[in-house]
Formats: structure tokens, C-alpha cells, sequence
């Protein structure tokens, strides 16, 4: 992934005095004059409003982990899950007025959990055999919570179309996506935007015009589930389409919901030529929009601003985190001139619900459904002889990367044809977790889904010796240099060049050292195949998830390679039945070590 232009630490430093600043201020209430000109019975000349949002929520309806089948925790205690946020909510209509506020989400809602697997797979949403399926339990907490808008995230496409349009139809607000376009016809395929009134007694209503934009990626990430459906043009592209219409509509307000990160990154690199993360680019390049609310990154921005290039005037960002850690909360003022509502001050900060108990009318319509995924996760498929752990997985190679590997691998060997069996055949793959633990004695599906936590699928693609090398170099920039004598901090070892965990692959099938004690590009030595180093043009089948194969945090030459397998098959329900039908799971049977790091050929651990 290339360096950002903003770093992201820099961002969320320099705001964090403003969130402080504006949640110390408290609730916001109608301002002084707005209350003086109602009791004088006058019309009002000015008014206030909020909108609240929440993005990234990944199907996290309660407070609880089901891969540790518990009640969530971590060292920053925080708490996960809307039916807390749907309490938040309901202390800010309280405190504000119900015609005072807006919620609106900015994307991946129905992808991210067991319970988001279970209703698109195991019982899914869209029925089987001619029977129709159940609500999925987001559309109904996010109903219940009466949401205004939503944009389409990344993740709303990897169960496909079908199950994305089935919880669109469940869903009482719309799906917002201003730039995923049919295929064919280059119109929209979802409603690229919404307008609300804000009523205002005896004065004009308030029009707000919502515009949600999704992320470009999901031509590449889902490009299994999208292509020849749909396109998805860039941001900015689509913003500045769609914002003078709002604009022209009448609207006084002009709010975004971007499925897209704050920095001007991309992990896909130059594969796409639309950018990212592009809501501070959308920000500063498309005139006439008062607010974003920022989604796709995983991180909390309680306020920011970027100033228009045309116009000289601030917009407003915010990002609430993800999984319902945060809840955004933008406060607007207007006043009206000439019979026109004119925004005069806008502020954002965000809330933290860890305070709050979870909504009692969430749980009375969502206990049964949760109970139901509980049990499932909890149901043993087999046994394993040692407990695995990936503790150690981002600098060493442990039986529990192998586990996937090997399945991966015999996934990929049983689907080839005869000319490409005949190739020599690896696997790469990524640790997601390094919390993840497969314990000796019974295991059961949370156990595997806790170390498999995305929905992949496989894909077996043809890389070259050379172009073999090229990938595992590139893999290689996620350590930071580490000279020959220095003792290795494994704390600060990793995530070099913001590459995070899940980006960062590691072979099987073939041996290789990684040497960090090397810059970057020169890492990679020793690549061998059967005790016999890999010449160039030695041509292997490669076993690799869908997103990777895709494109997905721009390797080299994956995305462009020869196809050799593919399935529909989640690489987490591969596993899952590995497991089932050998009934144990034995390390014996696929944990080898072929890859190490070393300092100037020295053996680091």
C-alpha cells in the first residue's frame, strides 16, 4: 500500500483537542434566540438540527464476541453493537427534539460476524427451497432505531446481489450509492440520494439532501459478485455530479455518508484509477457540501475539516470508528435570510456508548436470532490433538497458518485439470487474527471462524518463479528494517508502511527467508521448491482467498495472472469441513516450516 499523503495519526492528533473541546460543551440544545422567538410567537429566524451516524457496524447487533462466545472486551473497554448505540440515539431525540435529528450510516452493515454468516448462508435471508427466508436482524435493529439513510459499503456485496437486495428491500430507509452504476446502462443502481425536511413552525422547512458514495474497490474485491452488473466510478467523479443537483433541489444543507477513508489512500494501488479513501479529496475538490460522515477505515475522527478548494469553506468530517464503538453527532445552527436557511456554525464530536445499557426493544426482537447463532458457533465439528495459537503468527511460521494453508491447498489440488496438476502447487495467506486459538479437545465452528474471519473464497492463479518472488518481497515490506546486532522487539516489528495484518501474506508449498535486516526489495532470499531453488521461469499454481486474487492490497501480478481454480465455497466453510470429515485435526499432518526471518541469513527466532 503506498504512503498516504496524510498520515493518519497526524489527523486523528490533531483533532482530538476539538472532540474533547466539543463533548465537554454537552448537549446541544435549540439555541437561546430560537427559544426567545417562539415565545414571542414570532416566526423563527433561526433553528438547529443534528444528524447522527454510525458506520462500519459489520452486523454487531449486541455486545458480544462470538468467536470467544462471551461478552466483548478489550483493554480500551470499549462495547460493540447498535442495540447500546440505538441507546445513545434515543438520549440525543430526548435532549434535541425528534424533529431535531437525522441518523444516517455509512456502509458495511450485513457482512462481519457469525450472525451476519448465518443469515446469508445458513439460514439466509433470501429463503431456500421456495420457502421464505427470515428478516435479517439488521434491517430489523436499524428499522427499529428508524435510520434516515445508509451508503453501500464494500462489504454489503460479498454474499452478492441477490442477499444485498433482499436486505435492501427489508430495510424501511434507502441504500445510498450515487457511484455503483448498472453495468449497461451506466444509471444508478441504488438511489444515489435522499432529501429530508426538518420542519420548522411557521418558517420554511430545512431540506437536507443526503449523498451517499461507496468505495471503488468492490470492483476489484467482489469482482466475482459485480462484474458485467455493475461499475463503480470515483467519488469525487460522482460528487460533483450529484451535489450541484441537491444544490438545485432546494437543499440547505448538503450532507455526505462515504463508504471511504479520510487520507487519499489505496491499498489496490494503480489498479483502479479512482482513489480509496477519497473523502478529504471529495472534501476539498467539490463545492457546496457542508459535512461527511466518513466510514471504511476503522478509525475514530471525532471532527475534522478540510477547506474547498473553490470556495474557501469548511467541510466538516467525522468517523465514528466501526462495529458501533462511536456514534458521530454533527450539530448544524442555521438562520434564515430572504426565506433561505443558511448554515452559520457546524459542529462534530463523537460518543462512546460503553456507558449506556443495550436498547430492551433490540434485544426483545433480536434475543431469539442471536440465541440462535450462539448455538451454532458453539457446535463441535471434531477434535485436535494440540492447542494452536497464532500469537506468534506475523513473524513465525506456526501450525495454525499451515491449517489454512493445507486446506487451501487440497481445496485448489482437487479442482485442477490435468495439464495444471501436473504444476507444482502452493498457498499463501494471511494471519487476521493473532488472537486466535484452536484449543486442544473439542473444536467447533467459532474456533475456526475466530481465525478465518472474512467470507473468502479460493482461487488457484499461475505465477512465474520471478513473479513468485516479486509477491513475497512485496509481503516482505510489512516488516520494518531490523540492521544485523539489534535485537528484534517483535511489538515493533510489524505494520511497517501501514500494512496491516490482513494484508500481509506468507507462503507455504515453497522455503524462503525473509531477511529485515535488508531494505525494502532486497529481502527475499533463498527461495526453493523441493530443495531446488526456483528458477524464474518455473511456473507455479498458486492457492489464494478471492480478495487477493482480485487485486486486493495491490500485490503484483496476482490480479493479472492465468486462472487455474475457482469456488464459491468460503475458505472458512472449507475448513470447517476439513475438520468434520477427518474428525481430528492433527498438526502432524500439515505443520511445516518453510519460511523464517533472519538478519543477514541469521535465524531471528
Amino acid at each position: 500500500m503506498p504512503l498516504s499523503p496524510m498520515n493518519r495519526r497526524e489527523f486523528v492528533k490533531k483533532t482530538a483537542a476539538t472532540g474533547a473541546a466539543v463533548a465537554a460543551a454537552g448537549t446541544v440544545a435549540a439555541a437561546p434566540a430560537q427559544a426567545a422567538e417562539q415565545q414571542r410567537d414570532c416566526p423563527p429566524r433561526t433553528w438547529s438540527f443534528s444528524i447522527l451516524g454510525t458506520t462500519d457496524l459489520h452486523s454487531h447487533v449486541f455486545d458480544w464476541d462470538y468467536y470467544k462466545d462471551a461478552a466483548y472486551s478489550d483493554k480500551a473497554g470499549n462495547s460493540v453493537g447498535v442495540a447500546r448505540v440505538a441507546t445513545l440515539i434515543k438520549q440525543q431525540r430526548e435532549a434535541k427534539g425528534e424533529d431535531h435529528v437525522l441518523l444516517v450510516d455509512a456502509g458495511d452493515i450485513i457482512q462481519g460476524t457469525s450472525l451476519a454468516y448465518y443469515f446469508a448462508r445458513v439460514d439466509p435471508i433470501t429463503g431456500t427451497g421456495g420457502k421464505k427466508g427470515p428478516k435479517h436482524p439488521m434491517a430489523v435493529a436499524m428499522n427499529h432505531m428508524r435510520y434516515d439513510a445508509a451508503a453501500l459499503g464494500n462489504h454489503e456485496f460479498n454474499y452478492g446481489i441477490e442477499t444485498l437486495r433482499k436486505f435492501e428491500s427489508q430495510c424501511h430507509f434507502p441504500l445510498l450509492g450515487a457511484n455503483a452504476l448498472d453495468a449497461k446502462t451506466l444509471r444508478p443502481a441504488f438511489h444515489p440520494y435522499t432529501v429530508k425536511r426538518i420542519r420548522v413552525p411557521g418558517a420554511p422547512d430545512i431540506k437536507v439532501g443526503i449523498l451517499g458514495l461507496t468505495n471503488p474497490g468492490i470492483a476489484l474485491w467482489d469482482k466475482d459478485n459485480v462484474s458485467g452488473k455493475m461499475v463503480f466510478p470515483g467519488l469525487v467523479e460522482q460528487a460533483k455530479k450529484y451535489v450541484p443537483r441537491l444544490r438545485a433541489l432546494g437543499c440547505d444543507v448538503v450532507f455526505l455518508t462515504d463508504h471511504s477513508g479520510l487520507d487519499g489512500s489505496s491499498s489496490y494501488g494503480d489498479q483502479l484509477p479512482y482513489v480509496e479513501n477519497a473523502s478529504n479529496l471529495v472534501a476539498e475538490q467539490v463545492p457546496g457540501i457542508d459535512a461527511i460522515l466518513v466510514g471504511h477505515t476503522h478509525v475514530e475522527v471525532p471532527s475534522y475539516t478540510v477547506k474547498n478548494a473553490e470556495t474557501g469553506e469548511e467541510v466538516l468530517l467525522s468517523e465514528p470508528y466501526c462495529w458501533g464503538f462511536r456514534l458521530s453527532v454533527f450539530d448544524f445552527e442555521l438562520e434564515l435570510h430572504h426565506g433561505q436557511w443558511k448554515v452559520t456554525s457546524k459542529k462534530a464530536q463523537t460518543l462512546n456508548p460503553n456507558t449506556v445499557g443495550e436498547d430492551p426493544e433490540i434485544k426483545r426482537l433480536l434475543e431469539a436470532d442471536h440465541e440462535l447463532v450462539v448455538k451454532y458457533v458453539n457446535t463441535a465439528v471434531g477434535t485436535c490433538t494440540a492447542d494452536l495459537s497464532a500469537a506468534d503468527s506475523c513473524w513465525k511460521d506456526v501450525p495454525i497458518m499451515d491449517f489454512i494453508h493445507k486446506v487451501q491447498m487440497e481445496s485448489v489440488k482437487a479442482g485442477l485439470s490435468t495439464a495444471d496438476a501436473a504444476l507444482p502447487l502452493i498457498s499463501v495467506a494471511a494471519p487476521f487474527s493473532r488472537t486466535a486459538d484452536i484449543p486442544q479437545g473439542n473444536v467447533t465452528i467459532k474456533d475456526i471462524a475466530g481465525l478465518y474471519i472474512y467470507d473468502n473464497t479460493l482461487y488457484g492463479k499461475k505465477l512465474t518463479g520471478a513473479q513468485l518472488k516479486d509477491y513475497l518481497e512485496f509481503a516482505a515490506k510489512y516488516y520494518h528494517q531490523v540492521p544485523a546486532g539489534t535485537k528484534v522487539d517483535t511489538a515493533t516489528l510489524t505494520n511497517a508502511n501501514k500494512f496491516w495484518d490482513y494484508m500481509y501474506d506468507t507462503a507455504a508449498g515453497v522455503d524462503y527467508e525473509i531477511d529485515i535486516a535488508q531494505p525494502e526489495g532486497s529481502r527475499i532470499k533463498n527461495v526453493s521448491y523441493n530443495g531446488k531453488a526456483v528458477a524464474d521461469d518455473q511456473v507455479f499454481v498458486v492457492a489464494v482467498n478471492n480478495y487477493r486474487a482480485n487485486g486486493g492490497s495491490g500485490y503484483p501480478h496476482i490480479a493479472s495472472a492465468p486462472n487455474a481454480y475457482s469456488s464459491t465455497n468460503e475458505i472458512r466453510q472449507l475448513m470447517i469441513d476439513y475438520v468434520t470429515a477427518k474428525k481430528t485435526l492433527n498438526p502432524a499432518d500439515f505443520a511445516v516450516t518453510n519460511w523464517k526471518l533472519t538478519q543477514n541469513g541469521t535465524p531471528v527466532f
